[in-house]
């Protein structure tokens, strides 16, 4: 989907995924195409800092665990159904790279090679994502990008709940796709009517009615 997407030359500037989809291969072919990525890994998956002044070594969790409290910064994903979803954050630059090691097109951009970890305020429930994105780029916006992901599966969950993309039978792929997409027709249909139904319009201005004079009766 991803090089389909490059190859149509679809506008995207990062990308970011849960951990099912894995590593490797995707990072390297976001890297080659100049694209950013926030990519969801497993905490026992290593990694490593070189060039820093700061060492950082280890798994994913065991890096996150050592962390001083300093570290960490609360900020929000971006908005959902009850308002700013707030998280602890921290983020580590493990290297700053020439983005022209991957493609000769794009020699001399500064790129960042990061780890970026996500802590839940309630539980301490710790999330880990391999971060590549422009030298430079802040955490807030690392954070933003991540937090793209909920809106996808709140959509998700929504289609299925009210639309019934869960509730068919089909039995071949061109089934399955036909009524998937009448299913996301209809999704971005009444997503655009909501969108039009909840714009309050301005109230419209009334206008002043001049004072009238009337002369005094004649005697």
């Amino acid at each position: 989907m991803i090089e389909r997407a490059i190859a149509a030359k679809v506008p995207f500037s990062f990308v970011t995924a849960d951990t099912v989809y894995g590593v490797g291969d995707i990072e390297m072919a976001l890297r080659r195409a100049g694209k950013g990525y926030v990519l969801g890994v497993k905490s026992n998956d290593p990694f490593h800092s070189w060039d820093r002044p700061q060492t950082v070594a280890g798994t994913a969790k065991e890096i996150a665990e050592g962390l001083p409290a300093s570290a960490w910064r609360r900020l929000s994903a971006g908005a959902g159904t009850k308002g700013e979803r707030f998280h602890d954050w921290a983020y580590l630059e493990l290297a700053d790279l020439d983005a022209g090691e991957y493609n000769k097109a794009l020699a001399g951009q500064a790129w960042t090679r990061g780890l970026l970890i996500r802590r839940k305020i309630a539980d301490g429930d710790l999330a880990f994502f391999t971060a590549w994105a422009p030298t430079g780029t802040s955490i807030e916006r690392l954070a933003k990008i991540e937090g793209r992901r909920w809106a996808i599966e709140d959509s998700f969950e929504t289609t299925k709940n009210e639309l019934g993309l869960d509730h068919n039978e089909t039995r071949s792929w061109h089934g399955w796709r036909r009524y998937v997409s009448q299913v996301m027709l209809a999704f971005a249909m009444m997503a655009a009517i909501r969108v039009h139904a909840n714009t309050v319009a301005s109230p419209p201005k009334t206008m002043r009615r001049k004072p009238t004079t009337s002369s005094p009766p004649q005697s």
